[in-house]
């Protein structure tokens, strides 16, 4: 399987991930070490494996270090695109407790704080909508499990495609894509900020962008 290398230098690469693939150990490392003949992969944050889009990777153990210090201090901005069942609102804020069950692979919201729930938060704008689809661009604030998938689900506007969490549309890839990344290198200091649009395929050209 190919994957789209964006940016490479001695210190991080910034990829485009394919649905399908775990983003972990096993998975996108594997195909990047394939891809670049480098030695040393590792994944400092992580993208559901049937969602697709930007990922960076380091590739010493010291910009592993200096990049998940950076994103446990929010450092890292990223941006998704999703497609969503129904008519969201122009814009909005969501904010849960979120629980996931490591057993079953699935995040809830739940009402009160316990053992291993967490906050999670994010914002979206309404880019375009159909009559019965949605499109939005999502800045996420925490990175949670299913995050993403879970919050809008629960307010009855599931992502297009996601089986797991009650999507009508069952016979078509999670409509989740990790547009961008903005980020300041581990190295250099230098901010790198990296764009890429969704493939042009169905629900993503169902909307006219003009």
């Amino acid at each position: 399987m190919d994957v789209a290398i964006l940016y490479e230098d001695t210190a991080i690469l910034l990829c485009v991930k394919p649905a399908g693939v775990v983003s972990e150990e096993g998975g996108m490392p594997d195909l990047l070490r394939s891809e670049t003949r480098a030695r040393d992969i590792y994944c400092v944050h992580r993208l559901d494996k049937a969602a697709a889009g930007l990922m960076v990777y380091a590739k010493t153990r010291a910009s592993a270090a200096a990049l998940s210090s950076m994103i446990a201090a929010g450092g890292l901005e990223k941006e998704y695109m999703a497609v969503v069942q129904g008519a969201a609102e122009a814009e909005g804020s969501m904010r849960d407790l979120l629980y996931h069950d490591a057993a079953k692979n699935k995040t809830y919201v739940v009402k009160s704080l316990r053992r291993g729930v967490r906050e999670g938060e994010l914002s979206y704008q309404k880019l375009a909508q159909t009559e019965a689809l949605s499109l939005v661009r999502i800045r996420l604030l925490t990175g949670r499990s299913h995050q993403i998938r879970i919050q809008f689900a629960s307010r009855k506007l599931p992502l297009v495609g996601d089986r797991k969490y009650g999507s009508r549309y069952r016979d078509c890839p999670l409509a989740l894509w990790s547009e961008r990344l903005s980020f300041r290198h581990p190295v250099t200091g230098e901010i790198l900020d990296y764009h890429i649009s969704p493939p042009d395929a169905w629900p993503w050209n169902t909307f006219d962008m003009e």
